[in-house]
């Protein structure tokens, strides 16, 4: 019987990868994954910050706290989808 990925097992093998964190604000921070913890607090480097698809700001190290991140319907790993730098 194959093992059934739990949420804890795919964000272990997105840690050091890029990710997008999509905010309650509506802004995305897009960064690499350093680290996060069981409240969903985040931890980015390289950081960029884009509203309304415009990149606003960019920061090295971002910490943004789990309840800031928006809440999505669905599978439950759409806070932190692995995207490719262009």
């Amino acid at each position: 019987m194959a093992h059934k990925q739990t949420p804890r097992d795919f964000l272990k093998l997105i840690v050091g990868r890029p990710v997008v964190v999509k905010l309650n604000s509506g802004a995305d921070y897009r960064g690499v994954l350093i680290s996060l913890d069981g409240y969903m607090n985040v931890v980015l480097e390289q950081t960029e910050e884009y509203v309304d698809g415009q990149l606003k700001n960019k920061y090295g190290d971002t910490f943004i706290r789990g309840n800031n991140a928006h809440k999505s319907v669905g599978d439950g790993y759409n806070l932190y989808r692995p995207f490719l730098y262009e």
